[in-house]
């Protein structure tokens, strides 16, 4: 009972000391508050209210007013980077790293945003040389990954290599994906210069790192056609069905070609219409449909186009349809069905792109990566309109 009593007592004295600890640190920031610079407020607001203008000119003055201010700096700074001011952006954190009071930490920070302000000006090598100097820092995370964007954009794809693999090792998430693709533009290069066999090797590593890589797969099989196996070609190229049935698309023209050359281009069309089947696509279909009129005729490939438009109605399909009927269609309405595909087809050219699934930027090609974002694989191998009716 009395121990109860005690914590009776003691319940006010607690409350008591409470109140006089919340009135202190009230005091302190209402005083902290005061001390602020009324710039700082007005860049504030500016900044809320999405004038980055004004918000700047703002922060210039309280900088002029306390050239100490160094978070002032930084934030001057990253406006000025932001708004494509990186002349400005570049000199504001230079003269934050020349001032010999600053503390460790802030003088890290000051060389990261230079890096930052020389990666968006270009300077690549500037940009790599300070990126370097923070590896063992901090800001060795971001510094790596600016390092492993800078190797990309220079297309030093064995650096961008060790870059990526040194970011998965420091726990920054996983590369795999990234670091197959870099393989394959090495073995790309390779297979330029007729070196397949540096290629396949190359390409062996990049299956090590993604099984799942359809470039890869698809490179090997360029790799031994390279080196007359079109057999050889063939086994490969067909793999890319069991890694991703949709991207069958994109090595249709490959098949068919091969085998074309081998002499049974029969069983290459009759391969590429299971995969309509499993996956329909406009590529596909013009692949199919060219290879049809060859070997079995018109007819054979009007009633192809029919089918697939049954089971996929778009205008790339319609488009297709009309160019078949006007394969073999009477003089007298002739002209009238032309007028009809040409509107068509005039419209279908707005549809046939592909489309990046991250910044939606569109492309009449097919791009491993996208040129707006810069991202790996982000390009399904549909068309835009195929997308929108899968949806």
């Amino acid at each position: 009972m009395e121990f109860e009593i005690w914590w009776l007592l003691g319940i006010p004295v607690f409350f008591a000391l409470g109140w006089i600890a919340a009135r202190v640190d009230i005091k302190q920031l209402v005083s902290e508050s005061r001390s602020l610079p009324r710039g700082y407020f007005k860049g504030l607001n500016f900044l809320l209210n999405e004038q980055p203008d004004k918000a700047i000119d703002a922060f210039i003055e309280i900088v002029k007013l306390d050239p100490e201010t160094a978070d002032m700096h930084f934030a001057l700074g990253n406006l000025f980077r932001r708004r494509g001011e990186t002349e400005r952006a570049i000199r504001v954190h230079q003269n934050l790293l020349s001032r010999p009071d600053l503390p460790i930490e802030q003088q890290v920070h000051a060389q990261y945003e230079l890096g930052m302000d020389y990666l968006k000006a270009g300077l690549l090598d500037r940009a790599e040389e300070t990126f370097n100097l923070l590896v063992d820092t901090q800001y060795g995370v971001q510094a790596r990954r600016a390092l492993l964007e800078i190797f990309q954009r220079e297309k030093e794809w064995r650096r961008a290599i060790a870059a990526a693999e040194g970011l998965m090792e420091s726990g920054a998430g996983a590369y795999h994906k990234e670091i197959a693709q870099f393989y394959c533009e090495l073995a790309q290069d390779a297979l330029v210069h007729m070196h397949s066999d540096e290629a396949k090797a190359l390409l062996d590593k990049a299956l090590q790192t993604d099984r799942k890589s359809v470039r890869a797969t698809m490179l090997c099989g360029d790799a031994l056609k390279a080196e007359g196996d079109i057999e050889g070609a063939l086994k490969t190229w067909r793999r890319v069905e069991q890694q991703s049935v949709p991207h069958a698309a994109l090595v249709a023209t490959r098949l068919m070609d091969g085998y074309r050359a081998v002499g049974r281009p029969q069983e290459g069309v009759n391969l590429l219409r299971s995969y309509l089947e499993e996956a329909s696509s406009i590529d596909l279909i013009e692949v199919v449909f060219k290879a049809v009129i060859e070997l079995n005729g018109v007819d054979a490939a009007k009633q192809l186009v029919v089918e697939e438009l049954r089971r996929n109605p778009t205008l790339l399909g319609l488009d297709k349809l009309l160019e078949a009927r006007l394969m073999d269609a009477p003089a007298n309405v002739w002209e009238e069905l032309s007028m009809v595909k040409n509107l068509v087809h005039g419209y279908t050219q707005k549809l046939a792109r592909y489309q990046c699934s991250h910044c939606g930027f569109k492309a009449r090609q097919y791009y491993w990566q996208c040129p707006g974002c810069s991202k790996w694989e982000t390009y399904p191998p549909r068309r835009t309109e195929e997308l929108n009716v899968m949806n």
